[in-house]
């Protein structure tokens, strides 16, 4: 197949595809520029191989969601993050930890389906509910973390873990998914 036949079938893809999976991807792309020019414009040095490599695997993101892109998207933000930022925390932590999640969540729900696959709002409707309390639930925890790392609270770790598996159990709850069911 040569290189034109490629683009003229990628692009025949993008012309089928359904008004989620646009959705999907538009979320996928604004909240990847979103984690990477937030800490991009802190006063701390962040090293520019993070916002050149995150562009590129943010544009693969968007194009291949079901490819390791976003996960190794996420994992050069946080790396960036990590090597160079002050551990306080911020409000442009949670709103990088915010855009991350949404990668996550699109990325997953995007990767789901083949481009040629018909879905509709509908589809989209399951994902809202558990993606808002994952959205609203993380920068609890994480205030909820970093009260309790500062207090220096005997058995922080154990309250930690406890606080995030009862979120994940709430999330788990509001996707309507029992533990046997597999659809």
């Amino acid at each position: 197949m040569s290189t034109s036949d490629k683009i003229s079938q990628w692009l025949a893809q993008l012309q089928a595809m359904s008004s989620a999976h646009w959705a999907a991807r538009s979320a996928i792309a604004v909240a990847g520029v979103v984690a990477l020019v937030l800490p991009g414009l802190q006063p701390w040095d962040q090293m520019d191989a993070i916002a050149v490599a995150g562009a590129f695997l943010l544009v693969a993101c968007v194009m291949l969601p079901d490819s390791l892109a976003a996960v190794l998207f996420l994992v050069v933000v946080c790396l960036g993050w990590l090597m160079r930022a002050p551990n306080d925390l911020s409000v442009t932590l949670v709103l990088t930890g915010i855009a991350l999640l949404v990668v996550h969540l699109a990325s997953a729900f995007a990767g789901q389906l083949p481009s040629y696959a018909v879905a509709g709002r509908q589809a989209l409707r399951r994902w809202l509910l558990p993606a808002t309390i994952a959205g609203l639930l993380g920068p609890v925890a994480a205030v909820a973390a970093a009260l309790v790392r500062d207090a220096e609270v005997p058995g922080s770790l154990v309250i930690t873990v406890a606080a995030l598996t009862a979120a994940t159990a709430a999330i788990w709850f509001a996707s309507g998914q029992s533990i046997g069911q597999s659809d």
